[in-house]
């Protein structure tokens, strides 16, 4: 069994942090977007926001350096497969697979403790009303008799089995509002989204090295920065400002690497790098389908 050591941190200081948690992560209940300055340097949009080439995935990479990790719940040769299997369709995002992915993320928040499995309870909401319209747009297909299975929710066929699928049947019944906040999958679903791209910006920064002292950024820098682009600008000041309290909770790097299975960042990097490829993969191409329906930015 794995044994994941966590700093002690001063009683405090946690109970601080907890406030600006609770604070924080209640965004995800309100509408994102009222009362920022988006497209300006300080709060850019995430549509702004350069997308690097990915690399494409090797299989050869992933049996050999990504290992099953005995005694937690995160596996990321599991998220990897979920990430692979979503792309399965061409230019679409499959939507079981998808959320899947996510139900793996969410162990890996989970893992980090008390302040981050408040936020990862916010998703989990977010992955149950993709689930439940999924269900219930089934069962008003087939009546009352349907055929799906609570345990694939409806995600196998019919309109909620891709992401395109689901935009274009959210846009045919009017279900999607683009002036005020709406239940609709597809405004969930750019939640998860950008919850996805801080996610990956934040793993970008655990698999770079050191600066130029030979000294690596903390994981609470690392979110911090994965923050400023990928929801900051989606949020208001007040919420923002208790962000800061939130990354300070975080435990070390060490216990980052320990999720992954390795010990040193040597050993983190290429593994890490074969995780952020493919969450890079589903997020352009999420990113570019939520576009053309000129959804990124849905209240």
């Amino acid at each position: 069994m794995v044994l994941l050591k966590r700093t002690a941190r001063p009683r405090h200081l946690l109970l601080a942090a907890m406030l600006a948690l609770l604070l924080f992560f209640s965004s995800f209940w309100l509408p994102q977007g009222e009362g920022r300055d988006c497209g300006s340097a300080a709060q850019p949009c995430l549509k702004s926001v350069r997308q690097k080439a990915a690399h494409p995935l090797v299989a050869a990479e992933a049996p050999s350096l990504i290992k099953e990790c005995p005694g937690q719940s995160f596996q990321a040769k599991l998220l990897l497969r979920y990430l692979k299997l979503s792309l399965s369709d061409a230019d679409d995002v499959l939507l079981e697979p998808y959320l899947q992915s996510w139900d793996q993320l969410l162990k890996f928040m989970k893992s980090l403790g008390t302040m981050v499995s408040l936020f990862s309870g916010k998703v989990t909401e977010k992955v149950v009303v993709i689930q439940e319209l999924s269900l219930k747009h089934s069962a008003k297909d087939h009546g009352k008799r349907s055929p799906q299975t609570p345990a694939s929710f409806g995600l196998k066929t019919g309109a909620y089995r891709s992401l395109r699928s689901m935009v274009e049947a959210e846009l045919k019944e009017g279900v999607v509002d683009f002036s005020r906040r709406s239940d609709s999958g597809c405004r969930t679903l750019l939640r998860l989204h950008r919850s996805l791209l801080w996610l990956k910006l934040m793993l970008e920064g655990l698999a770079e090295g050191p600066d130029a002292d030979g000294q690596f950024k903390t994981p609470g820098e690392l979110c911090r920065d994965a923050y400023i682009v990928a929801l900051a600008p989606h949020h208001p000041w007040v919420l923002r400002q208790a962000a800061e309290f939130v990354f300070l909770a975080l435990p070390e790097r060490q216990y980052f690497l320990q999720l992954v299975c390795v010990q040193t960042q040597q050993e983190a990097t290429p593994v890490l790098q074969i995780i952020i490829n493919a969450l890079e993969l589903v997020h352009t191409r999420t990113q570019r389908i939520l576009a053309q329906h000129d959804m990124l930015e849905l209240p």
